[in-house]
């Protein structure tokens, strides 16, 4: 099965199982814009359950606010989104699709590293005791086309921190890059374009003023900066997280959730004494990277990505990259901001933004180091990293949603083995049991075997059937997902039993014993 009939597989399976919709799906939809079912907003919850107590429990220096989606406009002057929040587009003339150059250009160099790796893997069954480290080293094939990868990464490097447009465009025509839809190399030249949505506040049209849907959390964390370190008599360093809604008009808005026009994104933001901020980038890229891993998708699946481009606040950057069916992406980017942002909010609005050090006995703008996760995106890597096809011994075939138990949307089923004879009533006592600290489901329809592909199918880490012996000795069958073992347990225990296995602090140790 290709990527691209995986990747379709996937958000089939997401529509039809009551993860994520299209928008407005009725009127034929809204584009880039999704919403998320019955299940896919239990995931989506877990997530941002799992982010903020990975935040604000496992550190005593981090609290949380919620800002205001609305601002005043000066707070997007004093950030610099006014002017620089562009991304660089070209038009094909022919098919009139429009495409981030930058991005063009990337996934011809995605496929450089694939025609590498082919010749690796084809070496690999070649040789006996094959060197991997040497064959890449020494290849000619190999060489020709890391030095093809390198120059052009290093192009597009230059012309990217030079806002050189025209480079860029250059780099398309130079390499014979092809729109995806006309197959045609009829390019527009490279324009910037800003993301920001225009809104107007006001009781009347004629006296409204134009205001902007905010494009990230971070800067209502910035804003209330010494609200929250007097109210809150912080220390730095210490951090401050905030998960909330942002809005970005992305022109090329693609891969179904993974670059949307309404998107949700999870920001900590943490205040450090200058001439720190290398030691706490390195510090956030490892805590970070550990929370990722925990999960238990394989760490091989992850990479670290530094920029290209750093964007005009930051001395340091880098993404946390996952690698989806459409190869390695961003799900998360950890950056050294300076005291940008304070020291901009300072000038704009006339307030002095600084940190009283009693220790040191001076004052200063605090340096600021951001973790900045995209929910969406989140849920789209545990989505693309859970759903399997599994050939069973039988000759069967089932599809399972393998997500960890913590991030499960349904931690447990209950299934009366028959419609009658006190089972229902048997199981209804169960539900009763267990409703008050689980999702739980009950589902009496069809037989046992499909019930159990049913929760498979949404990720039910437990399925608990409700027989004759039930009604005898008070027991259960308890099937477990993933391993498709059954075993049988007492009533009184299911509560224990589930508890241990779908909570957060088997993660948690995770990354404590890691960190």
């Amino acid at each position: 099965m290709t990527q691209e009939e995986l990747f379709k597989k996937l958000v089939a399976h997401c529509k039809e199982y009551g993860f994520i919709f299209p928008s407005s799906e009725i009127y034929d939809g809204l584009a880039a814009v999704y919403d998320y079912g019955q299940l896919g907003v239990e995931l989506k919850n877990n997530i941002k359950h799992y982010w903020w107590d990975a935040m604000i429990k496992l550190h005593h220096n981090i609290v949380g606010i919620d800002a205001a989606i609305f601002m005043h406009p000066r707070v997007w002057e004093a950030s610099g989104h006014v002017g620089a929040f562009n991304d660089p587009l070209i038009d094909n003339k022919d098919s009139k699709k429009r495409y981030r150059a930058d991005v063009l250009i990337e996934e011809w160099m995605a496929k450089q590293g694939e025609k590498i790796n082919k010749e690796v893997e084809k070496a690999r069954k070649r040789f006996e005791n094959f060197d991997e480290v040497m064959f890449r080293q020494t290849n000619p094939r190999v060489l020709e086309y890391q030095a093809k990868l390198d120059e052009v990464h290093k192009r597009m490097a230059d012309a990217l921190n030079a806002n050189d447009l025209e480079g860029l465009r250059q780099i398309i025509i130079d390499l014979e890059i092809a729109c995806p839809i006309s197959g045609t190399r009829n390019w527009t030249e490279v324009r910037q374009f800003n993301l920001m949505f225009e809104t107007k506040i006001g009781s009347v049209a004629e006296g409204a003023n134009k205001i902007y849907l905010r494009p990230e959390t971070a800067q209502g964390i910035f804003v209330n900066f010494l609200n929250v370190q007097k109210s809150g008599r912080m220390k730095i360093p210490f951090g401050i997280a905030q998960i909330g809604k942002a809005f970005r008009n992305e022109i090329v808005a693609r891969q179904f959730i993974f670059r949307m026009r309404e998107f949700e994104q999870m920001e900590m933001q943490f205040f450090i004494e200058p001439g720190t901020e290398m030691k706490w980038f390195k510090h956030w890229k490892e805590f970070r990277m550990s929370w990722h891993k925990a999960l238990g998708f394989g760490d091989g699946h992850y990479q670290f990505h530094d920029h290209d481009k750093l964007a005009h606040y930051a001395n340091a950057a880098t993404d946390i990259e996952y690698e989806f069916p459409f190869g390695f992406k961003e799900v998360e980017g950890i950056h050294s901001r300076t005291n940008y942002d304070l020291s901009r909010h300072g000038e704009y609005s006339g307030r002095k933004i600084t940190y009283f050090d009693t220790e040191k006995g001076e004052s200063y703008v605090p340096y600021v180091i951001e973790t900045s996760i995209g929910v969406d995106r989140m849920v789209l890597q545990v989505i693309s990293a859970s759903l399997k096809e599994e050939q069973l011994e039988n000759g069967e075939s089932r599809i399972v949603m393998s997500f960890p138990p913590a991030l499960a949307p349904v931690k447990a089923a209950v299934l009366p083995l028959i419609k009658k004879d006190g089972l229902p009533e048997m199981a209804d006592k169960i539900v009763d049991k267990l409703k008050f600290d689980f999702n739980v489901q009950y589902d009496e329809k069809d037989s046992i075997g499909r019930r159990y592909r049913r929760q498979d199918a949404i990720g039910t880490p437990f399925c608990i059937t409700v027989d004759y012996q039930t009604l005898e000795d008070g027991t259960v069958t308890l099937r477990h997902r993933d391993s498709m073992e059954q075993e049988r347990v007492k009533i009184d225990d299911l509560h224990s039993i589930i508890s241990r296995e779908v909570g957060f602090a088997k993660l948690f140790e995770k990354i404590v014993n890691k960190d």
